[in-house]
Protein backbone atom coordinates (compact mmCIF):
# COMPACT_ATOMS: atom_id res chain seq x y z
CA UNK A 1 0.00 0.00 0.00
CA UNK A 2 2.81 2.00 -0.82
CA UNK A 3 1.27 5.82 -1.01
CA UNK A 4 -1.95 5.02 0.58
CA UNK A 5 -1.24 7.39 3.07
CA UNK A 6 -0.98 11.12 2.94
CA UNK A 7 1.94 12.57 5.33
CA UNK A 8 2.77 16.07 6.25
CA UNK A 9 6.45 17.07 6.37
CA UNK A 10 8.35 16.71 9.46
CA UNK A 11 9.16 19.83 11.48
CA UNK A 12 12.13 21.48 11.53
CA UNK A 13 14.23 23.09 13.84
CA UNK A 14 17.23 25.31 14.73
CA UNK A 15 20.12 23.67 16.00
CA UNK A 16 20.72 23.90 19.94
CA UNK A 17 24.27 23.68 21.39
CA UNK A 18 23.11 23.67 25.10
CA UNK A 19 26.48 25.90 25.50
CA UNK A 20 26.22 27.58 28.93
CA UNK A 21 29.32 29.18 29.62
CA UNK A 22 29.62 30.10 33.00
CA UNK A 23 26.56 29.16 33.74
CA UNK A 24 27.65 25.43 34.21
CA UNK A 25 30.13 25.60 36.42
CA UNK A 26 30.71 22.04 37.06
CA UNK A 27 32.43 19.16 34.66
CA UNK A 28 29.43 17.30 35.95
CA UNK A 29 27.13 20.23 34.39
CA UNK A 30 29.09 20.39 31.59
CA UNK A 31 28.80 16.94 30.71
CA UNK A 32 25.30 16.93 31.07
CA UNK A 33 25.13 20.08 28.20
CA UNK A 34 27.28 17.75 26.18
CA UNK A 35 25.00 14.98 26.39
CA UNK A 36 21.60 16.70 26.11
CA UNK A 37 23.16 18.58 22.86
CA UNK A 38 24.64 14.57 21.13
CA UNK A 39 21.15 12.77 22.11
CA UNK A 40 19.03 16.00 20.80
CA UNK A 41 21.51 15.61 17.45
CA UNK A 42 20.84 11.71 17.45
CA UNK A 43 16.83 11.92 18.03
CA UNK A 44 17.05 14.30 14.98
CA UNK A 45 19.14 11.90 12.56
CA UNK A 46 17.01 9.00 13.08
CA UNK A 47 13.72 10.89 12.00
CA UNK A 48 15.29 10.58 8.19
CA UNK A 49 17.10 7.30 8.48
CA UNK A 50 15.70 4.06 6.56
CA UNK A 51 17.07 1.75 9.14
CA UNK A 52 15.38 2.93 11.93
CA UNK A 53 13.17 0.82 14.01
CA UNK A 54 10.30 1.85 17.00
CA UNK A 55 12.91 0.03 19.63
CA UNK A 56 15.66 2.29 18.20
CA UNK A 57 13.65 5.04 18.13
CA UNK A 58 11.88 4.18 21.81
CA UNK A 59 15.62 4.19 23.01
CA UNK A 60 16.83 7.51 21.52
CA UNK A 61 13.63 9.23 22.45
CA UNK A 62 13.95 8.10 26.19
CA UNK A 63 17.78 8.80 26.09
CA UNK A 64 16.68 12.86 25.21
CA UNK A 65 13.41 13.40 27.05
CA UNK A 66 15.19 11.85 30.27
CA UNK A 67 17.72 14.57 30.22
CA UNK A 68 15.33 17.60 29.31
CA UNK A 69 13.23 16.96 31.60
CA UNK A 70 16.04 17.82 34.03
CA UNK A 71 15.24 21.60 32.41
CA UNK A 72 11.11 21.04 33.09
CA UNK A 73 10.71 19.28 36.35
CA UNK A 74 11.56 19.41 40.01
CA UNK A 75 13.86 16.74 41.09
CA UNK A 76 12.38 16.02 44.34
CA UNK A 77 8.74 14.97 42.42
CA UNK A 78 7.41 18.73 43.77
CA UNK A 79 5.08 20.22 41.68
CA UNK A 80 7.78 23.28 41.10
CA UNK A 81 9.09 23.57 37.71
CA UNK A 82 13.19 23.44 36.82
CA UNK A 83 14.82 26.77 37.46
CA UNK A 84 16.58 25.88 33.74
CA UNK A 85 12.87 25.85 32.16
CA UNK A 86 13.53 28.94 30.78
CA UNK A 87 17.33 29.48 29.51
CA UNK A 88 17.01 28.11 26.20
CA UNK A 89 14.97 29.48 23.01
CA UNK A 90 13.99 26.69 21.39
CA UNK A 91 13.06 27.39 17.26
CA UNK A 92 10.52 24.78 15.25
CA UNK A 93 8.40 25.00 12.21
CA UNK A 94 5.15 23.85 11.81
CA UNK A 95 3.89 20.62 9.38
CA UNK A 96 1.63 23.13 7.45
CA UNK A 97 3.29 26.87 7.75
CA UNK A 98 6.32 26.86 5.66
CA UNK A 99 10.11 27.38 6.72
CA UNK A 100 9.38 30.33 9.18
CA UNK A 101 9.45 29.26 12.73
CA UNK A 102 7.57 29.99 15.92
CA UNK A 103 10.41 30.21 18.97
CA UNK A 104 9.79 29.77 22.52
CA UNK A 105 12.26 30.51 25.32
CA UNK A 106 10.59 27.21 27.38
CA UNK A 107 12.15 23.59 27.79
CA UNK A 108 8.39 22.62 27.41
CA UNK A 109 7.97 23.81 23.83
CA UNK A 110 10.98 21.72 23.34
CA UNK A 111 9.54 18.64 24.88
CA UNK A 112 6.28 19.18 23.45
CA UNK A 113 7.90 20.22 19.33
CA UNK A 114 10.17 17.35 19.22
CA UNK A 115 7.72 14.79 20.99
CA UNK A 116 5.03 16.16 17.99
CA UNK A 117 8.11 15.36 15.56
CA UNK A 118 8.75 11.25 17.35
CA UNK A 119 4.80 10.78 16.48
CA UNK A 120 5.05 12.02 13.24
CA UNK A 121 7.68 9.71 12.59
CA UNK A 122 6.17 6.28 14.01
CA UNK A 123 3.63 7.16 11.52
CA UNK A 124 5.77 7.87 8.48
CA UNK A 125 7.45 4.39 9.32
CA UNK A 126 3.86 2.97 9.40
CA UNK A 127 3.25 4.41 5.46
CA UNK A 128 6.50 2.86 4.75
CA UNK A 129 6.02 -0.49 6.54
CA UNK A 130 2.89 -0.86 4.85
CA UNK A 131 4.64 -0.32 1.04
CA UNK A 132 6.35 -2.80 1.14
CA UNK A 133 5.35 -5.72 -1.14
CA UNK A 134 3.57 -9.20 0.24
CA UNK A 135 3.36 -7.47 3.71
CA UNK A 136 3.45 -9.84 6.24
CA UNK A 137 1.03 -10.77 9.17
CA UNK A 138 3.31 -9.63 12.01
CA UNK A 139 4.44 -6.52 9.78
CA UNK A 140 0.89 -5.14 9.51
CA UNK A 141 0.37 -5.63 13.50
CA UNK A 142 3.80 -2.93 13.65
CA UNK A 143 1.79 -1.20 11.19
CA UNK A 144 -1.44 -0.91 13.35
CA UNK A 145 0.70 -0.63 16.34
CA UNK A 146 3.25 2.23 15.11
CA UNK A 147 -0.30 4.29 14.19
CA UNK A 148 -1.54 3.63 17.15
CA UNK A 149 1.42 4.75 19.66
CA UNK A 150 1.55 7.53 17.18
CA UNK A 151 -2.13 8.57 18.25
CA UNK A 152 -1.13 8.00 21.43
CA UNK A 153 1.41 10.88 21.65
CA UNK A 154 -0.54 13.32 20.07
CA UNK A 155 -3.22 12.82 22.39
CA UNK A 156 -0.27 13.09 25.19
CA UNK A 157 0.68 16.32 24.27
CA UNK A 158 -3.02 17.70 24.08
CA UNK A 159 -4.30 17.16 27.34
CA UNK A 160 -1.16 17.19 29.59
CA UNK A 161 1.69 19.45 27.89
CA UNK A 162 0.77 21.93 25.47
CA UNK A 163 -1.82 23.67 28.39
CA UNK A 164 1.30 24.08 30.62
CA UNK A 165 2.95 26.29 27.85
CA UNK A 166 3.09 29.81 28.84
CA UNK A 167 2.67 31.37 25.43
CA UNK A 168 -0.34 29.50 24.07
CA UNK A 169 -0.43 28.10 20.59
CA UNK A 170 -1.19 30.45 17.57
CA UNK A 171 -4.02 29.84 15.27
CA UNK A 172 -3.30 27.68 12.50
CA UNK A 173 0.03 26.31 14.23
CA UNK A 174 0.76 22.57 15.01
CA UNK A 175 0.52 22.72 18.59
CA UNK A 176 -3.44 24.53 18.21
CA UNK A 177 -5.98 22.07 19.25
CA UNK A 178 -8.05 21.95 15.75
CA UNK A 179 -4.51 20.52 14.37
CA UNK A 180 -3.30 18.08 16.71
CA UNK A 181 -7.14 16.53 16.87
CA UNK A 182 -7.29 15.67 13.34
CA UNK A 183 -3.62 14.27 13.55
CA UNK A 184 -5.30 11.56 16.58
CA UNK A 185 -8.52 10.67 14.66
CA UNK A 186 -6.19 10.60 11.36
CA UNK A 187 -3.56 7.69 13.00
CA UNK A 188 -6.86 6.17 14.69
CA UNK A 189 -8.78 5.68 11.10
CA UNK A 190 -5.50 4.55 9.10
CA UNK A 191 -4.99 1.81 11.77
CA UNK A 192 -8.78 0.89 11.55
CA UNK A 193 -7.97 0.76 7.88
CA UNK A 194 -6.18 -2.24 8.81
CA UNK A 195 -7.90 -3.68 11.07
CA UNK A 196 -10.72 -3.53 8.26
CA UNK A 197 -8.20 -5.25 5.10
CA UNK A 198 -7.71 -7.60 7.89
CA UNK A 199 -11.21 -8.83 8.25
CA UNK A 200 -11.98 -8.64 4.54
CA UNK A 201 -8.76 -11.37 4.11
CA UNK A 202 -10.23 -13.46 6.49
CA UNK A 203 -13.89 -13.37 5.14
CA UNK A 204 -15.29 -12.27 8.64
CA UNK A 205 -19.23 -11.07 8.80
CA UNK A 206 -20.22 -8.58 6.21
CA UNK A 207 -21.97 -6.87 9.17
CA UNK A 208 -18.67 -6.01 10.96
CA UNK A 209 -16.45 -5.14 7.87
CA UNK A 210 -19.52 -2.58 7.30
CA UNK A 211 -19.46 -1.60 10.68
CA UNK A 212 -15.77 -1.08 11.09
CA UNK A 213 -15.94 1.06 7.67
CA UNK A 214 -18.82 3.26 8.86
CA UNK A 215 -16.93 3.93 11.75
CA UNK A 216 -13.92 4.76 9.93
CA UNK A 217 -15.02 6.97 7.50
CA UNK A 218 -16.56 8.85 10.82
CA UNK A 219 -13.24 9.43 11.85
CA UNK A 220 -12.24 10.74 8.50
CA UNK A 221 -14.66 13.11 8.30
CA UNK A 222 -13.85 14.25 11.74
CA UNK A 223 -10.50 14.57 11.00
CA UNK A 224 -11.80 17.22 8.22
CA UNK A 225 -14.12 18.93 10.25
CA UNK A 226 -11.48 19.42 12.43
CA UNK A 227 -9.51 21.73 9.97
CA UNK A 228 -12.47 22.83 8.31
CA UNK A 229 -12.75 26.52 10.28
CA UNK A 230 -8.71 26.92 9.44
CA UNK A 231 -6.70 28.76 6.57
CA UNK A 232 -7.54 26.74 3.08
CA UNK A 233 -4.30 27.53 1.80
CA UNK A 234 -2.28 25.10 4.36
CA UNK A 235 -4.70 22.93 4.85
CA UNK A 236 -6.59 21.85 1.47
CA UNK A 237 -4.49 19.21 0.44
CA UNK A 238 -4.69 17.41 3.36
CA UNK A 239 -8.43 17.79 3.75
CA UNK A 240 -9.07 16.46 0.04
CA UNK A 241 -6.99 13.62 1.29
CA UNK A 242 -9.71 12.86 4.99
CA UNK A 243 -12.27 13.36 2.42
CA UNK A 244 -11.53 10.89 -0.47
CA UNK A 245 -11.49 7.96 2.77
CA UNK A 246 -14.23 9.02 4.13
CA UNK A 247 -16.15 8.54 0.25
CA UNK A 248 -13.96 5.68 0.33
CA UNK A 249 -14.94 3.82 3.40
CA UNK A 250 -18.63 4.97 3.16
CA UNK A 251 -18.83 2.95 -0.06
CA UNK A 252 -17.24 -0.13 1.78
CA UNK A 253 -19.80 0.42 4.56
CA UNK A 254 -22.91 0.46 2.12
CA UNK A 255 -21.55 -2.59 0.05
CA UNK A 256 -21.36 -4.26 2.70
CA UNK A 257 -24.40 -3.49 4.37
CA UNK A 258 -25.57 -4.46 1.09
CA UNK A 259 -24.45 -8.24 1.47
CA UNK A 260 -26.02 -8.32 5.12
CA UNK A 261 -29.33 -7.43 3.42
CA UNK A 262 -28.99 -9.68 0.82
CA UNK A 263 -28.04 -12.53 3.39
CA UNK A 264 -32.00 -11.18 5.17
CA UNK A 265 -33.99 -11.74 1.68
CA UNK A 266 -34.01 -7.72 2.19
CA UNK A 267 -32.89 -7.71 -1.71
CA UNK A 268 -34.70 -4.40 -2.68
CA UNK A 269 -32.90 -2.67 0.25
CA UNK A 270 -29.90 -4.85 -0.34
CA UNK A 271 -29.88 -3.24 -4.18
CA UNK A 272 -30.50 0.43 -2.35
CA UNK A 273 -27.44 0.14 -0.55
CA UNK A 274 -25.55 -1.13 -3.02
CA UNK A 275 -26.29 1.68 -5.66
CA UNK A 276 -25.42 4.40 -2.73
CA UNK A 277 -21.88 2.80 -2.58
CA UNK A 278 -21.75 3.10 -5.95
CA UNK A 279 -22.16 6.61 -5.71
CA UNK A 280 -19.25 7.12 -2.74
CA UNK A 281 -17.32 5.15 -4.71
CA UNK A 282 -17.43 7.77 -8.09
CA UNK A 283 -16.95 10.64 -5.53
CA UNK A 284 -13.73 9.08 -4.03
CA UNK A 285 -12.36 8.35 -7.89
CA UNK A 286 -13.20 12.08 -8.47
CA UNK A 287 -11.64 13.44 -5.08
CA UNK A 288 -8.33 11.12 -6.20
CA UNK A 289 -7.96 13.23 -9.52
CA UNK A 290 -8.85 16.35 -7.29
CA UNK A 291 -6.27 15.79 -4.45
CA UNK A 292 -3.60 14.08 -6.87
CA UNK A 293 -3.74 18.33 -8.56
CA UNK A 294 -3.87 19.77 -5.22
CA UNK A 295 -1.16 21.15 -4.19
CA UNK A 296 -0.20 21.67 -0.75
CA UNK A 297 2.28 20.54 2.27
CA UNK A 298 3.14 16.86 1.80
CA UNK A 299 3.49 13.52 0.29
CA UNK A 300 0.70 12.80 -2.25
CA UNK A 301 -0.90 9.78 -1.49
CA UNK A 302 -2.33 7.78 -5.08
CA UNK A 303 -5.21 5.61 -3.52
CA UNK A 304 -7.09 5.44 -7.03
CA UNK A 305 -4.23 3.46 -8.43
CA UNK A 306 -4.18 0.61 -5.17
CA UNK A 307 -5.47 -2.67 -6.07
CA UNK A 308 -7.42 -2.04 -2.35
CA UNK A 309 -9.27 0.82 -4.31
CA UNK A 310 -10.30 -0.83 -7.60
CA UNK A 311 -11.01 -4.29 -5.57
CA UNK A 312 -14.09 -2.32 -4.20
CA UNK A 313 -15.24 -0.83 -7.24
CA UNK A 314 -15.34 -4.63 -9.00
CA UNK A 315 -16.90 -5.57 -5.47
CA UNK A 316 -19.55 -2.72 -5.93
CA UNK A 317 -20.82 -3.75 -9.58
CA UNK A 318 -20.47 -7.64 -9.45
CA UNK A 319 -22.11 -7.42 -5.81
CA UNK A 320 -25.45 -4.60 -6.99
CA UNK A 321 -25.71 -6.68 -10.44
CA UNK A 322 -25.89 -10.20 -8.45
CA UNK A 323 -28.54 -8.46 -6.21
CA UNK A 324 -30.48 -6.95 -9.30
CA UNK A 325 -30.56 -10.25 -10.85
CA UNK A 326 -31.98 -12.43 -7.93
CA UNK A 327 -34.52 -9.68 -7.11
CA UNK A 328 -35.72 -10.15 -11.13
CA UNK A 329 -36.03 -13.79 -10.57
CA UNK A 330 -36.79 -14.08 -6.78
CA UNK A 331 -37.27 -11.80 -4.80
CA UNK A 332 -39.54 -9.12 -6.82
CA UNK A 333 -39.08 -6.11 -4.14
CA UNK A 334 -39.78 -2.77 -4.78
CA UNK A 335 -35.99 -0.63 -4.65
CA UNK A 336 -36.73 1.99 -1.80
CA UNK A 337 -36.10 5.39 -2.88
CA UNK A 338 -33.74 6.45 -0.06
CA UNK A 339 -30.84 5.19 1.05
CA UNK A 340 -31.23 2.86 4.09
CA UNK A 341 -29.38 4.46 7.21
CA UNK A 342 -26.39 3.60 8.26
CA UNK A 343 -26.56 3.27 12.42
CA UNK A 344 -23.90 0.44 12.71
CA UNK A 345 -21.71 0.10 15.40
CA UNK A 346 -18.96 -2.01 15.66
CA UNK A 347 -18.30 -4.17 18.76
CA UNK A 348 -15.13 -5.42 17.30
CA UNK A 349 -11.95 -3.49 15.93
CA UNK A 350 -12.04 -0.22 17.18
CA UNK A 351 -8.65 1.74 17.51
CA UNK A 352 -7.86 3.85 20.82
CA UNK A 353 -4.87 5.73 21.11
CA UNK A 354 -1.69 3.41 23.15
CA UNK A 355 -1.33 5.03 26.04
CA UNK A 356 2.15 7.67 26.33
CA UNK A 357 4.31 8.31 28.98
CA UNK A 358 7.69 10.92 28.75
CA UNK A 359 10.73 9.15 30.77
CA UNK A 360 11.32 9.96 34.51
CA UNK A 361 14.45 12.62 34.88
CA UNK A 362 17.16 11.06 34.46
CA UNK A 363 19.42 9.61 36.87
CA UNK A 364 22.23 11.68 36.17
CA UNK A 365 20.50 15.06 37.39
CA UNK A 366 21.02 15.24 40.83
CA UNK A 367 20.51 18.29 43.36
CA UNK A 368 24.39 19.07 43.41
CA UNK A 369 24.70 19.38 39.18
CA UNK A 370 21.19 21.24 38.85
CA UNK A 371 22.97 23.50 42.00
CA UNK A 372 25.78 24.31 39.29
CA UNK A 373 24.08 26.17 37.33
CA UNK A 374 24.39 29.98 38.00
CA UNK A 375 21.67 31.84 36.44
CA UNK A 376 23.06 34.83 37.73
CA UNK A 377 25.99 34.51 35.36
CA UNK A 378 23.34 33.90 32.42
CA UNK A 379 24.17 36.35 29.39
CA UNK A 380 21.53 38.56 28.08
CA UNK A 381 19.54 36.85 25.19
CA UNK A 382 16.97 38.84 22.79
CA UNK A 383 16.72 36.52 20.32
CA UNK A 384 13.58 34.59 21.30
CA UNK A 385 11.56 35.82 18.59
CA UNK A 386 12.47 35.31 15.11
CA UNK A 387 13.58 37.84 13.01
CA UNK A 388 10.31 38.10 10.03
CA UNK A 389 12.86 37.13 7.37
CA UNK A 390 14.15 34.40 9.27
CA UNK A 391 13.77 30.53 7.91
CA UNK A 392 14.92 27.46 8.88
CA UNK A 393 16.15 24.59 6.24
CA UNK A 394 13.43 22.06 5.66
CA UNK A 395 14.23 18.25 7.10
CA UNK A 396 15.16 16.61 3.65
CA UNK A 397 13.20 13.32 3.99
CA UNK A 398 14.24 9.87 1.95
CA UNK A 399 12.47 9.59 -0.65
CA UNK A 400 9.34 6.49 -0.73
CA UNK A 401 9.84 4.13 -3.96
CA UNK A 402 6.57 2.70 -4.93
CA UNK A 403 6.76 -1.37 -5.10
CA UNK A 404 4.31 -3.88 -6.91
CA UNK A 405 0.86 -3.42 -5.29
CA UNK A 406 0.27 -6.16 -3.60
CA UNK A 407 -3.64 -5.48 -2.67
CA UNK A 408 -3.03 -4.85 0.77
CA UNK A 409 -2.90 -8.89 1.05
CA UNK A 410 -1.87 -10.26 4.67
CA UNK A 411 -0.39 -13.25 4.39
Amino acid sequence: MTHWFHRNPLKATAPVSFNYYGVATTPAASKICNDLRSSRTQLLELFTDLTCNPEVMKNATDSYFSLLQGFINSLDNSTQESKLRYIQNFKWTDTLQGHVPSAQQDAVFELISMAFNVALWYSKYASRLAGKENITEDEAKEVHRSLKIAAGIFKHLKENHIPKLITPAEKGRDLEVRLIDSYIIQCQAEAQEVTIARAIELKHNPGLIAALAYETANFYQRADHSLSSLEPTYTVKWRKYLHLKMCFYTAYAYCYHGQTLLASDKCGEAIRSLQESEKFYAKAEALCKEYGETKGPGTTAKPSGHLFFRKLGSLVKNTLEKCQRENGFIYFQKVPTEAPQLELKANYGLVEPVPFEFPPVNAHWTPEILAAFDLTKRPKDDSAKPKPEEELKPIKEPDIKPQKDSGCHIS
